[in-house]
């Protein structure tokens, strides 16, 4: 019964972006600086990230919850030193580190994604980015609390998912990674508190 309560508001957490999620609570950090170590409810968030030469600071991190009382998940958002964020969705080197505190079935990650995707892009760029989108929905797996995903998007080289630090699959695509990142950081994302904190300034 516990199992059962657990896996549906698991699954309900990710399906808020067709319109369960009823409040976000997107935390300031008030003097943080940019690429400082964070931790948001509990959840440690390293200040650079790095990778073969690859470098990106943590802009800010931000709690999505769920009808007030459940958290939703944790997200970190990375960028270049000294990149605007209102210019993330540019061909900007950036990263998404998403840490879930629910179960949450793999499928329901590409359902519930492209449903905000399609709220941020035109339907000829979805049809364009089709072949590109199940490749990236068939990558995800179940998560359970306490694991990660992270997509990080290089220019030129694509967009990497990856699960618990474990790439998954890498799609290419500047035009991809604009639409794909939209579903946080578009003009209708999954919440517009969760946006606003994560591309705070200062």
């Amino acid at each position: 019964m516990v199992s059962s309560v657990t896996e549906r508001v698991g699954r309900s957490v990710f399906l808020g972006i067709a319109g369960w999620i009823a409040l976000s609570g997107a935390f300031a950090y008030a003097g943080a600086e940019s690429g400082a170590e964070r931790t948001v409810e509990g959840v440690r968030f390293v200040g650079v990230y790095e990778e073969e030469g690859f470098s990106l600071r943590l802009h800010n991190a931000a709690l999505l919850r769920y009808k007030i009382v459940f958290r939703g998940y944790v997200v970190g958002l990375y960028l270049p030193e000294g990149a605007d964020p209102g210019n993330a969705l540019g061909e900007v080197p950036k990263r998404l580190e998403f840490h879930y505190f629910w179960k949450i079935p793999g499928p329901e990650f590409g359902k519930a994604g492209e449903e905000i995707l399609t709220r941020n892009v035109d339907r000829q760029t979805v049809t364009a980015l089709r072949d590109r989108l199940d490749r990236i929905n068939r990558a995800y797996k179940d998560v359970k609390p306490g694991d990660r995903y992270a997509l990080t998007y290089r220019p030129g080289k694509g967009t990497e998912l990856s699960f618990n630090g474990k790439p998954l699959v890498l799609v290419e695509g500047d035009d991809f990674a604009a639409a794909y990142f939209s579903i946080w950081l578009g003009k209708k994302p999954i919440d517009e508190d969760l946006k606003n904190e994560l591309l705070r300034r200062g």
